[in-house]
């Protein structure tokens, strides 16, 4: 059996993919449990957070697994197969614990070092412990994935890098504000009650704002966490909790509102929004152009790009407010491909005619200098974000909003609102290109990857281990046969003198034994060396149902000493 995942993310799916894809708690268990029920899979663990839904299986088959598992992603998400293959990924053995470790660590958030993604993946662990569907496999790779975060978070500076997403999205409705300063005084609103809603709730607190309304579908919790906030001695916060129905009226009240629910519609359509601010203000609430590119838009055309086939580029890739040839087109493209880019530019084949673009020479220059940090760090930068539209300037927020939730809890035509600042997951995802990567991650890189060869070589050594034990069962059962026959023949032997025999026996066997299979787990934990078991088997002519027996009694065994 081999590890693999299937999913899709931030980094590969556009948000209005990632919302409609998203999964509830019940979604989540069907998911699992049809996955274990499919004939490629045997163990299976589901992680889905507010930016990245993956499946996680141990298959005996790679192209089938995959097949299963990207079927069943589109079958429980209800987006079809067709339209979701684009946007998944497939990671297989090594690749797959690397991926995982990385997410992990949080290098592979939106906010690059957040901690939360810890949290979602012991959730994820327990919901398979639950199912009865986390095997060997998936216990051991989840939770060394966790302490691999951990690990991160304590001896790096990761945490220096990135920050929660409710403090990312707090700064970008500050605006470059300072958050304390911006939040102090004010009046928020936080809708939902859950692991979000609460550190919302408690940054909010720590912020400085005066008031926090929780509202909550189920009141009782949204009351547990308002008493919590009065509780604190951190901070000197008002909290209150209301019923789902007062939101509008509270709304008209509050200078900021979070939201993150698990509904599956809207929570706050933009009429709602609007009527709040008219409410607040006094004054019909004007529809303005939204300055950032509608999910969906057509993309517009690029003038002289396309026509040479020796273009190495898919241009289709491009977006509005980038140049073609800079940092949006090349994104996460190999350093040889970025060089072979850099001299296409740099014939001059490509005419650019509008204003304000770079030259072929400035752009062939960038794209030299993105594959020399390609070749040295491994990875490309993050993207610029699009350029604010000239002359556009948007009236100062009566209400900031912050949407913290997928599929989504704020209508995004509320962005058109005069008086509104509304930053939801796919406004984090454009500014996050922005935020400055740490020292520290490269360290943490190099973590993940001494993590990576530790867990395959355990893994590898652990698969020989039921030989080796199967063995030496084995040659247990020989000496007792051989010591059993001597009984026979020489019945005028002492206790003593037949315990003499019995040790130096058994002291032959041990030491004949011991290097040959001590040899053979550190072989075995080698890569490629998977081969061993098979060939210690051969030559000793070990039963494969033994072997298996003793496979079947250390996997109860962990199990039952495993903690819940």
């Amino acid at each position: 059996m081999s590890l693999l995942v299937v999913g899709l993310s931030h980094r590969s799916a556009p948000v209005s993919v990632l919302e409609r894809a998203a999964l509830a708690t019940d979604a989540q268990v069907k998911l699992v449990q049809d996955t274990v029920a499919a004939e490629p899979a045997g163990e299976a663990a589901v992680l889905a957070t507010c930016n990245r839904i993956e499946l996680y299986a141990d298959v005996d088959k790679f192209h089938a697994g995959v097949a299963e598992l990207s079927t069943l992603l589109a079958q429980h998400s209800g987006v079809g197969l067709d339209e979701l293959t684009p946007y998944l990924y497939v990671h297989y053995e090594d690749r797959a614990v690397h991926h995982l470790f990385s997410v992990a660590c949080g290098l592979d958030s939106m906010v690059v070092g957040e901690g939360q993604i810890l949290g979602q993946i012991k959730d994820s662990l327990a919901l398979a412990q639950e199912l009865h569907s986390a095997g060997r496999l998936m216990n051991d790779l989840f939770q060394q994935g966790l302490r691999v975060g951990k690990r991160a978070h304590s001896e790096t500076g990761i945490d220096r890098a990135g920050q929660s997403v409710v403090t990312f999205g707090l700064e970008q409705l500050a605006a470059g504000a300072d958050v304390e300063a911006w939040a102090k005084g004010r009046k928020a609103l936080v809708i939902g009650a859950g692991s979000m809603s609460s550190l919302a709730a408690a940054t909010l607190a720590r912020a400085g704002v005066a008031e926090i309304v929780v509202a909550n579908r189920t009141y009782d919790r949204a009351e547990r966490l308002a008493e919590i906030l009065n509780d604190s001695d951190d901070t000197d916060v008002v909290a209150r909790a209301v019923p789902m129905d007062s939101v509008p009226v509270e709304l008209t009240r509050a200078d900021v509102a979070v939201s993150c629910t698990g509904a599956t519609g809207l929570v706050l359509t933009a009429e709602e929004v609007a009527a709040a601010v008219e409410g607040r203000t006094g004054e019909p609430v004007a529809e303005i152009e939204d300055d950032r590119p509608a999910q969906g838009a057509p993309k517009p055309a690029v003038t002289g790009l396309g026509a040479d086939e020796n273009c190495p580029l898919d241009l289709t890739a491009e977006q509005s407010g980038f140049s073609v040839m800079g940092e949006a087109a090349v994104a996460g493209m190999a350093a040889a491909e970025l060089e072979q880019h850099a001299a296409w530019v740099d014939n001059g084949t490509v005419d650019i005619r509008e204003a304000g673009r770079r030259t072929p020479e400035a752009e062939a220059e960038l794209i030299g200098a993105l594959a020399a940090t390609a070749a040295r760090v491994g990875r490309i930068p993050e993207l610029r974000r699009p350029e604010p539209v000239a002359g556009f300037a948007r009236p100062a927020p009566a209400l900031f909003l912050l949407d913290l939730a997928m599929p989504r809890d704020i209508d995004a035509a509320a962005h058109r609102l005069a008086g509104v600042r509304l930053v939801d997951i796919e406004s984090l995802a454009e500014a996050s290109a922005d935020a400055p990567m740490a020292a520290d991650v490269d360290q943490v890189r190099r973590i993940v990857a001494d993590e990576v060869a530790a867990f395959g070589a355990a893994q590898r050594a652990a698969h020989i281990t039921p030989t080796v034990v199967a063995l030496r069962t084995m040659a247990a059962d020989v000496v007792a046969g051989e010591i059993a026959r001597l009984d026979g023949r020489l019945p005028d032997l002492d206790e003593r003198q037949r315990g003499e025999i019995r040790q130096a026996v058994h002291r032959v066997v041990d030491k004949l034994l011991h290097a040959p299979t001590v040899r053979v787990k550190q072989l075995a934990a080698e890569p490629g060396g998977a081969g061993y078991a098979d060939a210690l088997r051969t030559l000793f002519d070990l039963d494969p149902e033994t072997v298996a027996a003793v496979s079947r009694a250390v996997d109860s065994t962990d199990k039952k000493d495993r903690p819940e």
